[in-house]
């Protein structure tokens, strides 16, 4: 026999009754468009979690090839020699020899490299565009004692003027190279009229300000003149100020590079220098990126925990205002397992249909985002294929106790209501 609309059930055989999924789709599909504006707030929930989880997955992914990418090119081009000056130190206060950029340069694979260390300044020394005894008060900015091949290693892009080479290096000129954000606080904003710094009782031409750089970011915040220069105002590097050596290699030569500085620098006594070769850029983004990831799944978790009790409200409030009509079917034979499934099955394409917009919307979104930055989108596709799963699987479990309390109620009392 077949139950009235709204209830389509079959019995067989005498007593026992068959709901088939035929029956099962057409049954939730009504319930859920029976009221569409309910049902559209109650998957907003869902679509708000998956949308988050597709979203971070994804940004996670492409930002991670964008981190590989930029330290493959950058760190890893990147070798650092520190002087140790081997047992004897205090005995030996640069280990460098003074060709040493032109030692370091010879070796193939070897874009720039240059010797560099700070200046210990005295307690009263301090950075100013106007000469002492003026009134103007100085500050207190790192200055960097560097020869020519620091700067072109670093990979400056110049606001105006130049970087100083060997001609300034070798006759020890007063000349500096100094950061954007340094030489606005000192009020230098044209080199036209060979502007100067005072350090202290000494005076530098500055002949280059520098808006950015590729490596040692700290040159921007200092003050940076020759090494011959600052050996003959201050001195060599103290002990525990000692020099080191940035390099810049062609890509994929760092490694070869930092196995032979310390023999191309002293062949007689390599211990006396430190090499640093490029970190693993793998561990980096590892860093970078673990934190985020769970803050960011956490926000999906708990997006997807309000669309959860979202949608077990809205199921429970239909069970409780279409008792009559589980009454009646209980009646013309349906059983309870058929009304679990049916209030499961429409409590499921709530979630589904949530996960799919869902997954959308954090697609559409990780590509938005790509195109802004100019990055690669990077979507893994078990993301977005699990993605609507999750949507359904939230669904359903957010269905069972509405759909096990409506299997629950008599025919007999829901008929009288």
């Amino acid at each position: 026999m077949r139950f009235p609309a709204r209830g389509r059930a079959r019995t067989e055989r005498g007593d026992r009754s068959r709901f088939s999924t035929r029956d099962l789709v057409s049954e939730a599909t009504a319930g859920v468009l029976q009221r569409p504006a309910r049902s559209a707030l109650t998957a907003l929930g869902t679509v708000l979690g998956v949308s988050t989880f597709v979203a971070v997955l994804g940004l996670t992914a492409t930002t991670s090839s964008q981190i590989d990418s930029r330290f493959n090119a950058l760190t890893a081009t990147e070798v650092t020699v520190e002087d140790t000056g081997g047992d004897q130190p205090d005995l030996l206060p640069n280990a460098f020899p003074a060709d040493a950029d032109r030692r370091i340069g010879a070796l193939n694979g070897v874009r720039a490299a240059g010797v560099y260390w700070p200046v210990r300044l005295g307690p009263e020394d301090t950075v100013a565009a106007v000469p002492p005894g003026t009134g103007a008060a100085g500050e207190r900015t790192q200055v960097v004692a560097a020869s020519p091949g620091v700067l072109d290693a670093a990979g400056p892009a110049l606001a105006q003027g130049r970087t100083f080479d060997a001609y300034h290096d070798d006759r020890g000129e007063n000349v500096a190279v100094i950061g954007s954000g340094l030489a606005a606080r000192l009020g230098i904003t044209t080199l036209d009229t060979a502007p100067a710094v005072f350090v202290g009782d000494h005076a530098f031409t500055v002949i280059g300000v520098v808006a950015d750089v590729e490596r040692k970011a700290d040159l921007l915040l200092s003050v940076v003149v020759p090494r011959t220069a600052a050996e003959r105002i201050w001195g060599g590097p103290e002990s525990g100020e000692r020099a080191r050596m940035l390099v810049s290699t062609e890509l994929g030569a760092a490694r070869q590079i930092a196995s032979q500085a310390a023999l191309a620098l002293d062949p007689a006594h390599p211990e006396h220098f430190k090499v640093v070769p490029p970190p693993d850029p793998r561990s980096l983004r590892g860093t970078v990126t673990s934190d985020l990831d769970e803050l960011f799944l956490l926000l999906a978790g708990i997006c997807l925990v309000i669309g959860a009790v979202g949608i077990a409200n809205t199921t429970l409030v239909a069970v409780l205002e279409r008792t009559g009509e589980i009454g009646l079917r209980r009646a013309l034979g349906a059983r309870g397992r058929h009304i679990t499934f049916q209030f499961l099955a429409e409590s499921g394409a709530l979630g589904a249909l949530g996960g799919l917009i869902g997954t959308s919307l954090g697609t559409v979104t990780v590509v938005a985002m790509s195109v802004v930055r100019d990055w690669t989108p990077v979507i893994h596709p078990t993301t977005v294929v699990a993605a609507p799963a999750i949507g359904l699987a939230t669904g359903v479990i957010a269905g069972l106790y509405p759909a096990w309390r409506a299997s629950r109620i008599p025919p007999a009392e829901a008929l009288r209501r």
